[in-house]
């Protein structure tokens, strides 16, 4: 059975390295058989800033939630497996990501229920890092993402997968193509070792 990906991709130019990985990590899956929906928060013009709209009754778990909040739960709930690839600036990911977690993974919705609604999906954070590895900056960040969204919203099947170096500023040009291989290489084999199994991985019903 094909797995179906959301694939949020957070970057503001369609060139940049991190949308180049997203790219392909695209054309992986969906050579694969695989069927992807791509949400480009810049391209689709996210809006991060959370407002009441969007959580009228912050008590009901049953609230309304503001019609473009409802749209991007309902892509989330469509899919087997969620991929977000980004950038890493000022040891974080950005603003754009940052505000669709708040906005879209809400109370009642990716939280706050016995039997969370998203238990049953997969989730692989791709992160784009300029400088070399650094333990305090890869153990915060994953702590972040992985124990504070994805596990405490009941998804247990989460992974974090750092691609460091990809700062070409100090590269020299001629070898800049040669680092960006690596880079991909080394997203395709992350994206591939997590798709890897999948089916066996799969929730068996309640």
């Amino acid at each position: 059975m094909s797995r179906r990906t959301l694939l949020v991709l957070a970057h503001p130019r369609s060139d940049s390295l991190t949308a180049q990985v997203a790219g392909r990590t695209r054309r992986l899956l969906e050579a694969a058989g695989g069927s992807v929906d791509l949400l480009d928060l810049y391209a689709e013009d996210f809006d991060p800033r959370l407002t009441p709209a969007d959580e009228p009754d912050w008590t009901d778990r049953e609230k309304q939630y503001s019609p473009e909040v409802r749209a991007h739960m309902r892509r989330i709930e469509d899919a087997d497996d969620v991929i977000v690839v980004f950038p890493v600036w000022w040891f974080a990911p950005p603003a754009v990501l940052k505000g669709w977690i708040d906005r879209v993974w809400n109370y009642g919705f990716a939280y706050g229920r016995s039997r969370p609604r998203l238990a049953g999906k997969r989730l692989l954070w791709v992160a784009l890092a300029g400088g070399s590895e650094a333990s305090a900056l890869t153990d915060a960040l994953e702590l972040q993402l992985t124990r504070g969204v994805s596990e405490f919203c009941g998804i247990g099947r989460t992974e974090f997968r750092f691609l460091f170096g990809t700062e070409f500023s100090g590269i020299p040009e001629n070898l800049r193509g040669e680092r960006a291989r690596e880079v991909f290489a080394e997203a395709e084999a992350a994206v591939s070792a997590f798709t890897a199994g999948a089916d066996a991985l799969a929730p068996t019903p309640a």
